[in-house]
């Protein structure tokens, strides 16, 4: 008998910059993400996500391959651009008509939609103005989910309002490694705020079974040496505690805000919006890849974290890791869900991305034998198990991803998909791994989830 839930989701996850392709379809607007594409140099191979794994147009092929894969539930996201060209006024019908087709799609086979609101394809128009380090954007992005949620959200699952607001903040503002490219900790701090009150606006305007993606990742100190300790420490709460402590009503952590005083006075954060943010969530989304090793010291071949915090992440020595140079070790999966289940007590958990980047080969007979996928894959399940043993919350888990897609600034270089996408022929192939998590569902899923959200409520 399985030892997962009733109705747990066993599903597979996608974003529209990502998969879509089609950017100049049917009156879809500029995203960042494709006016940082062009700039020299920001994209491993020069690469952009113009044509992608062209799902805009071939959807109905991938859900035919996920019904065959006992796929329980698709993580999509919308494209804004495609909604709102411009990030303001009426709803573009062609892009709305493209979900509705999705959804409708999925439903007829089986498979329950899981939407994602935004995935950091912010349209350009609103980045001209300023993007998430303005406060307009958080309204703007009201607007826009409540266009969406009219259109097709009853008919949905569940809606994740964000995806990631650590990544877009400090990646997009702070480092500038992903769109728009802004290097600047103060732009970094108003985006991450404005992200987590577009979060709670939005929540108002979704209702229903609605709640919002953090990736969270455990930071071990390198050594006992009280530097590394109090460098792991800051940047733990940097990534984690930094969004969860305002969605669960604690506000921000008071050490932060001290720290960053140096480069802002915080006027970004009004009265009321502690309050908008902490909009009770019908679940968490976690996000889990790797746990980071910490040093408080710069060191041979470690890379530093955002945010300015004298902190740097290293693989420890003789540590297995993925095609990115990520650590594998499932301890930290356990640990973060531990971890959030105690200090937060979120009521549902959804593992919305978990999986890893391999080099696959293709064999003689084409097949694609991601033996080391499957042994990730394998490692970090075996994680869930442990994790509902321990009273944890968990009603799903999502791989991340359906297909080999434009994967940000690697381009196209690192694979993460169960199935393999021929970039010259979008010809679809799924890997070994495919087969395994088919079969694992069939063992393991012994009651369907609620298809839309109306079926979740009853």
């Amino acid at each position: 008998m399985s030892s997962f839930p009733e109705g747990f989701w066993w599903g597979v996850a996608t974003s529209a910059y990502q998969v879509e392709g089609a950017t100049d379809d049917d009156g879809r607007g500029t995203s960042i993400w494709d006016t940082f594409a062009r700039l020299p140099g920001a994209i491993r191979n020069g690469e952009t996500g113009d044509v992608a794994c062209d799902q805009y147009h071939r959807f109905e092929q991938d859900i035919a391959l996920m019904a065959e894969l006992g796929i329980g539930a698709y993580r999509f996201s919308v494209a804004w651009p495609r909604i709102q060209p411009q990030g303001r006024g009426p709803a573009n019908q062609r892009g709305l008509d493209h979900y509705r087709r999705l959804v409708d799609a999925l439903l007829a086979s089986g498979i329950a939609p899981v939407m994602t609101l935004f995935h950091w394809d912010l349209p350009q128009s609103l980045e001209d103005v300023g993007g998430w380090a303005e406060r307009d954007t958080a309204s703007r992005f009201a607007e826009y989910a409540a266009l969406v949620h009219d259109a097709i959200g009853a008919d949905v699952a569940a809606c994740i309002t964000i995806n990631e607001p650590w990544v877009a903040a400090w990646l997009g503002y702070g480092t500038g490694t992903h769109a728009p490219g802004r290097r600047d900790d103060a732009l970094a701090l108003s985006a991450s705020h404005h992200l987590l009150l577009a979060h709670g606006m939005a929540m108002d305007a979704v209702g229903g079974n609605a709640g919002i993606t953090l990736n969270l990742e455990p930071h071990r100190p390198a050594s006992d040496d009280p530097v590394d300790v109090a460098a792991a420490r800051l940047a733990d709460r940097h990534m984690n505690a930094w969004f969860l402590d305002p969605l669960f009503g604690r506000g921000y952590p008071d050490d932060l805000v001290d720290r960053y005083r140096a480069v802002t006075d915080w006027s970004f954060v009004r009265d009321g919006d502690l309050t908008a943010i902490a909009r009770p969530l019908a679940f968490l989304g976690v996000n889990y890849y790797r746990p980071h090793t910490i040093a408080g010291r710069p060191v041979p071949h470690g890379v530093e974290t955002p945010g300015s915090l004298g902190a740097w992440s290293l693989v420890p020595p003789g540590a297995a890791v993925t095609a990115t140079g990520w650590p594998i070790d499932p301890s930290g999966f356990l640990e973060i869900l531990d971890e959030v289940h105690r200090e937060y007590s979120p009521s549902r958990i959804l593992v919305t991305e978990n999986g890893a980047a391999f080099d696959d080969t293709i064999g003689p007979d084409g097949r694609i034998e991601d033996r080391a996928r499957i042994a990730y894959l394998d490692a970090h399940i075996e994680v869930l198990h442990d994790a509902l043993r321990a009273g944890i919350p968990l009603d799903g888990y999502f791989v991340w991803s359906l297909l080999d897609n434009f994967e940000w600034a690697e381009g196209y270089a690192k694979r993460f998909g169960l199935v393999h996408v021929d970039a010259g022929t979008q010809r679809r192939a799924p890997k070994a791994s495919a087969t395994w998590y088919r079969d694992l569902i069939a063992r393991e899923a012994h009651a369907p989830p609620p298809l839309t959200r109306r079926q979740h409520a009853d």
